[in-house]
């Protein structure tokens, strides 16, 4: 007998990519438990499937950074005490990336690129060491948002949230919806989404200068030439991160979603010369957002 459960849930996370750099992703989550019915003539209870394989699925990747742990290009280290790690991802010709976080921030994926199908085996290994007995298989599908139009992939983080949205490098993949005048525009959505299809957006009160990091020996060569780096204290612990400028974006304000919606309205309405009013829908992930006027 197999049960499935469409949707079980959103991760929004970020990887490490040879090629990319970090790039921020959301992927849908359906399941299939394959297995005999128990004394409540079921494979499992639909309400212990939403909520218990929904959390070890969500503590596992939701809201953290991947990393293809056998790449050539990844070093780890970590503190004594192992709270925290220095991951330093070594692409070459200034475009490494490092990192400093708690270690809960961080998910180490046994395998040279994180893609649906490596994400998909860490997934499906953690839980099956939680499911009961009676049920014997178990499929994980991974699957991307359907999006019509433009959209981008960035990366953030946002000191002030109490949850795990503090983490310095999650993110999402996002579609973008512009009007003018209550009009679609199609090709100012388009040239957004290249200006920042694979974006870290920092906020201008966390940057630093890369010596202010607490850098691995990894670490010791860049400078702020190549670099732009941040820092700063949330509830978790200290977050540390070092990008390379082409791959980032700086706002004055946080980089929530609402941030992130007005700083658009705002800046598209002064680009474009829009005569007429700008309404901006920037989605964080998959269906939901905020709503931004200019």
């Amino acid at each position: 007998m197999q049960l499935f459960v469409n949707d079980l849930t959103v991760i929004d996370f970020s990887y490490l990519c040879a090629e990319r750099g970090i790039v921020g992703e959301s992927w849908i989550v359906d399941i299939i438990l394959d297995g005999s019915l128990n004394e409540q003539s079921m494979v499992l209870d639909f309400g212990k499937v939403k909520k218990q394989i929904k959390r070890i699925i969500d503590d596992a990747v939701d809201h953290k950074l991947a990393v293809p742990a056998d790449h050539a290009y990844t070093r780890v280290t970590h503190t004594d005490d192992d709270s925290s790690y220095w991951v330093d991802f070594l692409r070459p010709e200034g475009r490494s990336i490092h990192l400093f976080c708690p270690a809960d921030a961080f998910a180490f994926i046994d395998a040279e690129s994180v893609s649906m199908e490596s994400v998909n085996a860490y997934l499906r290994a953690v839980i099956k060491r939680e499911l009961p007995g009676n049920v014997a298989g178990l499929e994980v599908i991974l699957r991307e948002e359907a999006i019509p139009g433009a959209y981008y992939h960035y990366t953030h983080g946002l000191k002030k949230h109490d949850g795990n949205c503090q983490r310095i490098a999650h993110g999402h993949r996002s579609q973008l919806q512009v009007f003018i005048d209550s009009e679609r525009a199609t090709q100012v959505e388009q040239r957004w989404a290249k200006r920042w299809q694979d974006i870290y957006l920092g906020s201008q009160e966390d940057t630093c200068s890369v010596e202010d990091l607490s850098r691995s020996d990894a670490a010791l060569a860049i400078n702020d030439a190549s670099h732009q780096s941040y820092r700063y204290i949330a509830d978790q612990g200290l977050f540390e991160l070092a990008v390379p400028h082409s791959e980032n974006d700086l706002i004055a304000s946080d980089s929530t979603v609402e941030c992130i919606a007005d700083y658009l309205a705002q800046t598209i309405a002064r680009e474009e010369q829009a005569a007429g009013r700008v309404k901006v829908m920037a989605y964080e992930g998959v269906g939901k957002g905020a709503i931004g006027y200019a």
